[in-house]
């Protein structure tokens, strides 16, 4: 950066003090001139959004749960895909075993499933099935799931098509929409 005094006025003598009591310049008497880099003429200016990043530029998480301050790997990272469908089929597994020995029908492994899902997550956060494959159900913020959002998770979860759309996060919509992240445990 070079300063240049404006016209009409007499430069200040420089001395090894800053500040105007000292005889330097005051900002007012200077003008600064910051030389540009020329630019091609085919590549354009870039433009940047409000946190100062390239607009368009791809503010994809290295990786699931990134965003939600969870780690990469080990204890409280995000569950994988295979680990909860196992869980699922260990859940619906163990409902059907209970409803044909104990009831000897087949008909009410869905109430079953449901019973043991809803009441299991909203004071666990854990399943049969999720703690035989150490994974568990959590709030974003890290709470329990409770019982009005696990309610509405396993309403969400017999629809079954929620659990199959997920999120770069690995949350199905019956996650998103209780705010809600299966993670290790």
């Amino acid at each position: 950066m070079l300063r240049i005094p404006r016209p009409g006025r007499r430069p200040a003598r420089r001395k090894p003090c800053a500040g105007p009591a000292h005889g330097l310049p005051r900002e007012a008497d200077t003008v600064d001139i910051v030389a540009e880099k020329p630019r091609d003429a085919q590549q354009p200016a870039a433009v940047l959004d409000e946190a100062g990043a390239p607009a368009g530029a791809d503010d994809t998480p290295d990786y699931p749960g990134k965003r939600f301050g969870l780690p990469q790997h080990g204890p409280s990272s995000v569950a994988s895909l295979g680990r909860r469908f196992l869980a699922l089929f260990a859940d619906w597994l163990l409902c059907l075993l209970i409803a044909a020995g104990l009831f000897r029908t087949q008909y009410l492994t869905i109430v079953l499933f449901t019973v043991e899902t809803y009441l299991l997550t909203a004071v666990t956060g854990t399943t049969i099935g999720k703690r035989l494959l150490s994974i568990r159900v959590m709030r974003t913020d890290g709470r329990p799931p409770g019982f009005g959002w696990a309610a509405l998770r396993t309403l969400l979860l017999l629809a079954v098509v929620p659990p199959l759309l997920s999120d770069r996060d690995l949350r199905g919509l019956h996650d998103r929409a209780a705010d809600t992240i299966v993670v290790r445990l």
